[in-house]
């Protein structure tokens, strides 16, 4: 599998809200087989916007998103079937045990016992939540249920990892073991698209970034061609501030 195969396309993805208020305006990127793309702005400058639909949990107006070729328009279970989504705040199955949700997760892509065993003990145990696997999810503090999303997340081995915001409410040891899962998978030919407000760990994570203000790409590109010996947080204020 040869690396800079264009996993995710938004091209000229446009959204528009009410009044006429494009959320999202002509964004266009290109996220290749073991990118970690890092996608930075303001609160509010159409982050959620742009990664919600690429998940196809938000209808848009103009543009085309393709996920390994498939249109999220289109063929939008083809795209789901490839992808994997951890938004800020996940919404999980209160009522069920951590493994019977991750079982649930398995059963929904059909991941074989054999696989879905190593791959919940690997991450469970990088995690530190194996003991907690058998208690209810409604007893989980807000980082455990972060931790079990992530998990079930990784459970399919996607070819595209999205993810809104993933450090915040995450402990220095799980943001640390999230950063290295980030680059395991990415060696395997994984492509990862992340908002972040966080720019020094976008900054050490990342091989390229797009910076958006007001719905609009205002940058993007490899950090070395955004940063030219300037820090990343210098360069974003530069440019959205500037």
């Amino acid at each position: 599998m040869g690396k800079n195969k264009a996993i995710l396309e938004i091209k000229g993805y446009t959204k528009i809200y009410g009044e006429g208020k494009k959320a999202a305006d002509n964004v266009t990127l290109t996220v290749e087989s073991g990118d970690i793309y890092g996608f930075i702005g303001h609160n509010g400058a159409g982050k959620s916007t742009t990664i919600r639909a690429v998940v196809g949990v938000l209808d848009f107006d103009e543009g085309e998103i393709f996920i390994d070729g498939h249109s999220v328009k289109d063929e939008s279970f083809e795209c789901k079937k490839l992808t994997a989504y951890i938004p800020d705040n996940p919404d999980l199955y209160e009522n069920l045990t951590g493994i019977q949700y991750l079982d649930f997760i398995a059963d929904v892509f059909g991941i074989s016992a054999e696989e879905r065993q190593k791959s919940i003990k690997e991450y469970a145990d990088k995690f530190e939540i194996t003991d907690s696997l058998g208690d209810l999810i409604s007893s989980y503090s807000h980082g455990m249920k972060q931790k079990l999303a992530i998990i079930s997340a990784l459970i399919h081995s996607p070819r595209l990892l999205v993810l809104d915001e993933p450090f915040v409410g995450l402990d220095p040891k799980a943001a640390f073991t999230l950063k290295q899962i980030m680059h395991d998978i990415c060696e395997k030919g994984t492509a990862i698209f992340f908002s972040t407000h966080v720019l020094d760990v976008a900054e050490k994570l990342c091989n390229k970034i797009a910076i958006i203000k007001q719905g609009k790409i205002i940058a993007s590109g490899t950090l070395e061609e955004l940063t030219h010996g300037e820090t990343l947080e210098e360069v974003f204020l530069e440019v959205v501030d500037g």
